[in-house]
């Protein structure tokens, strides 16, 4: 397969095409990816292409990045954060034709998996996130700009869902008859969550807002973690965002493509170790409020990813892949079954926490 890749884009680096090797890698949705390989060094790097149809604010990222490296090369210069190399001309992004890129430094020895294997990946992947907002905690969050507006916004979301429900064909309507009223019979997720909004002690914190399992950096042969990878989304947000999407992603075998509803059930090793990694971060740094709000973070992103698949197939199926018609209405029901797993075991789940938290 050719690669897409112009050569400005390498020039704007200082590289050339015919010195360097590249290889496009990566199986994320958004951004295009590739591994540079120059032959005069040893140093590998990552280029990505930003997707301005997702990330309509690339500067905004850029700006993030460039605050936040600049606070923990100042306050924890042995972390290991992942910024931008910067250009030929001293800029943080290369703009050409009209498209954003940026150049990271690869990182060697290290495996970014797609699928949990194993409860020390989420022990370890969980404690990576948490490390990342531990060390954050005194940077002041509301100095970073939003890459997505309302990105984890559950009331934002839910107007979402009420729209495309006002707009939608009679027949979309019929087939997601059930889902609808799912939707509307755990509305109370979005009222409790309502409840504790505006309490003092429910901070925004910086969020990496994407905590699937490929966001993490593992050893190759130990599995330790890193370091968290792919910071577009980095920006403020309540903790929910992070532990909730680990919740979300980590307990089940099968992802929200998965058809077969029985197979949706929560690996309480795997929930037990992302809570003990987790936690061995951040529990000096919670409030009561966000202790509370644990197992509820679960429940919340869950929920909200419901809602987006929901909303996206009363819409037309325009934002998610899908490769058959009912493939979104599909996975509305799968994350509804995983909401129900994580209700129907939650003494066990408390239990948990709890013990982790004493």
């Amino acid at each position: 397969m050719e690669l897409n890749l112009d050569s400005e884009v390498l020039e704007a680096y200082g590289y050339a095409k015919e010195n360097t090797k590249i290889t496009q890698i990566g199986t994320g949705l958004i951004n295009r990816t590739y591994l540079l390989s120059p032959q005069a060094e040893e140093q590998k790097y990552i280029l990505q292409n930003i997707n301005t149809s997702v990330f309509k604010y690339p500067q905004a990222i850029a700006n993030n990045l460039r605050a936040i490296a600049d606070y923990l090369t100042f306050n924890y210069p042995e972390y290991l954060f992942i910024k931008p190399v910067s250009t030929a001309n001293s800029e943080e992004m290369a703009h050409i034709h009209k498209e954003y890129w940026r150049m990271l430094p690869f990182v060697p020895n290290t495996v970014s998996l797609d699928v949990l294997a194993d409860p020390k990946q989420a022990y370890e992947a969980a404690k990576q996130f948490g490390k990342l907002s531990r060390l954050l905690d005194k940077f002041d969050a509301k100095t970073l700009q939003p890459t997505i507006p309302g990105f984890h916004d559950l009331g934002l979301r839910y107007e979402q869902f009420k729209e495309a429900l006002n707009q939608t064909e009679g027949a979309l309507r019929e087939l997601a008859k059930a889902q609808i009223e799912d939707v509307l019979t755990h509305q109370y997720i979005l009222d409790y969550y309502t409840s504790y909004s505006h309490r003092n002690d429910f901070p925004d914190r910086v969020m990496h807002h994407d905590t699937k399992i490929s966001n993490v950096l593992l050893d190759n042969e130990t599995n330790e973690g890193i370091c968290v990878i792919d910071l577009d989304t980095i920006m403020p947000g309540k903790f929910i965002s992070d532990l909730g999407d680990m919740m979300r992603t980590y307990l089940c075998a099968f992802s929200e493509n998965e058809t077969d509803l029985n197979k949706i059930k929560i690996r309480l090793p795997y929930f037990e170790a992302m809570i003990k990694g987790y936690l061995s971060e951040m529990k000096s740094i919670l409030t009561e409020t966000e202790k509370e709000l644990i197992l509820f973070s679960g429940k919340y992103m869950i929920y909200m990813q419901a809602l987006r698949f929901l909303t996206d197939f009363l819409s037309g199926n325009k934002y998610y892949p899908t490769s058959y018609t009912t493939q979104n209405l599909d996975r509305v029901k799968n994350q509804f079954k995983l909401l129900y797993e994580l209700s129907v075991n939650e003494k066990e789940l408390q239990d948990i926490i709890e013990e982790n938290l004493g």
